[in-house]
């Protein structure tokens, strides 16, 4: 029997196409990792990249020698609203989170609302997120209820404090996914860091052989200060200090990981704040640096904060970018890298600011950053230009406020010219007052000033809260502190 001379051809042909299919695949990005190591109260000048002489940082000195240091990044005034900007990527106000949660609130983070969670979830991505949630303590509330595989840490703030029924004594619940393993008291404290670094690195090692989202919300370095044995008393920035500096070695643990595992070729990391420095806390606070105030505050130093972004052979290293981000665009740029879409069923705020970080553009992604706190639109900012619409809250570390702070009426700062907005020039620049206010007017129509407005969505709500406690599993807690 003859063979038919086409089939060598037909061979060849079907091999080209296997060969070219495999190109296609190989020359295909892996969906990239992505850390977000976010610290509470952490100030502008709390770091040797944005300045600090005081706490000592070799870790993010590397980090940012590697990598971009982000000088014109924005959070909010307090913690539960920037934990909503980074999962929701909506000003909390838009999403109805305009301050803090206490421990049992029956109010809480949506579950109709799409976190960077759900979404990079949808996209094969193991998710976990450790450390401080404060979005409600409520189950439905909880990470795990909003797209974040595993949970462990605390589900608020670590001096929201309760006396447990037991013994009596102040303590903050500990949690692994939806249940209290640990009553924390004082000292317990001290290892916090310490666990959550273990927890962090064990993720990513569990994780490496698929793409996964670390967002971990550091407890440090809030109030009381908690640093681990191997740091206390080493700093020369008393306890602070200490704990900043513990900081610094945990991201020197999770970079190291990254390395070990030849990952940090195809992982973004961002190290940022919530706010900024919690002034009267006095020697237990940080600094701002040059910015004006801390947290609380609208000032820049209440909301700016420090931001360094490292993926090495992506993001140039020793770069600065000046350019206006927040934490706001964290989703749509999470969403964007691990190549999916962003919802369009609501509006979300932020943008996509991956070309700042990868050198394609110096501009912003969004015309203008509103500065809310709590329902009160208070300044907008577009370009070097600040706006301030009204008298702002000034929290001092001896209590004082300054005259400016609480006059009435309009007040224009260049923030390229003077970063600490001292000089209101509003008088000689007309135009640009004009264009600004137009847009605070335009915001105000939508979020609302002072009171919620039309595009506002509501938060999550239980009727009948319950206190986390009564939830405890005292066996799992002496498990717990035998290991």
């Amino acid at each position: 029997m003859r063979s038919n001379p086409l089939i060598p051809a037909l061979r060849a042909a079907i091999f080209l196409c296997c060969a070219v299919a495999l190109s296609v695949r190989a020359a295909t990005p892996t969906p990239p990792n992505i850390v977000l190591i976010f610290i509470d109260d952490l100030g502008y000048g709390d770091i040797g990249p944005f300045g600090s002489t005081l706490n000592r940082t070799p870790h993010l000195d590397r980090m940012a020698r590697e990598g971009m240091k982000l000088t014109s990044f924005y959070a909010a005034p307090v913690c539960s609203v920037s934990r909503a900007q980074v999962n929701t990527g909506s000003y909390g106000a838009r999403v109805s989170i305009p301050g803090v949660f206490p421990p049992g609130s029956k109010n809480g983070l949506n579950a109709s609302e799409h976190t960077v969670a759900e979404l990079l979830r949808a996209r094969g991505y193991a998710t976990m997120c450790i450390g401080k949630w404060h979005l409600g303590d409520q189950p439905i509330f909880l990470p795990t209820r909003h797209g974040y595989d595993h949970y462990f840490g605390l589900p608020y703030s670590n001096d929201m404090q309760r006396l447990s029924a037991k013994s009596g004594t102040a303590v903050v619940p500990l949690m692994r996914d939806e249940q209290v393993i640990e009553l924390l008291a004082g000292e317990d404290q001290d290892r916090l860091t310490e666990r959550y670094t273990d927890e962090a690195v064990k993720f990513i090692r569990d994780q490496r052989a698929r793409p996964f989202f670390l967002y971990l919300p550091h407890t440090a370095v809030h109030v009381p200060i908690h640093p681990g044995e191997k740091f206390r008393g080493r700093s020369a920035n008393g306890r602070l200090g200490d704990w900043v500096e513990e900081v610094d070695g945990s991201v020197g643990r999770v970079l190291a990981t990254l390395r070990e595992l030849k990952l940090d070729t195809n992982t973004l990391v961002i190290f940022t704040s919530d706010n900024g420095p919690w002034l009267p806390k006095g020697a237990d606070a940080g600094t701002a640096g040059p910015l004006r105030d801390g947290k609380g505050s609208t000032w820049e130093g209440g909301v700016r904060v420090p931001t360094v972004a490292w993926w090495p052979g992506r993001i140039a290293p020793a770069s600065t970018c000046d350019a206006v981000a927040g934490n706001i665009d964290f989703l749509p740029t999470f969403v964007t890298l691990a190549g999916g879409t962003v919802p369009t069923d609501r509006k979300i705020d932020g943008r996509d600011f991956s070309p700042l970080l990868f050198g394609q553009s110096n501009v912003s992604a969004r015309e203008a950053h509103y500065y809310y706190r709590g329902y009160k639109l208070e300044a907008v900012r577009s370009g070097p230009w600040k706006l301030a619409l009204g008298p702002q809250i000034e929290r001092l570390k001896d209590g004082a406020s300054s005259a400016d702070a609480t006059a009435p009426g309009l007040r224009l700062y260049n923030l390229d010219a003077e970063i600490g907005e001292r000089t209101n020039v509003a008088a000689q620049n007309p135009a640009v007052v004009q264009r600004l206010q137009a847009l605070a007017q335009h915001m105000a129509a939508d979020i609302g000033d002072g009171q919620p407005g039309p595009g506002v969505r509501p938060a999550g709500l239980v009727e009948h809260p319950q206190l986390l406690y009564a939830s405890i599993d005292t066996s799992k807690q002496k498990k717990a502190k035998k290991k």
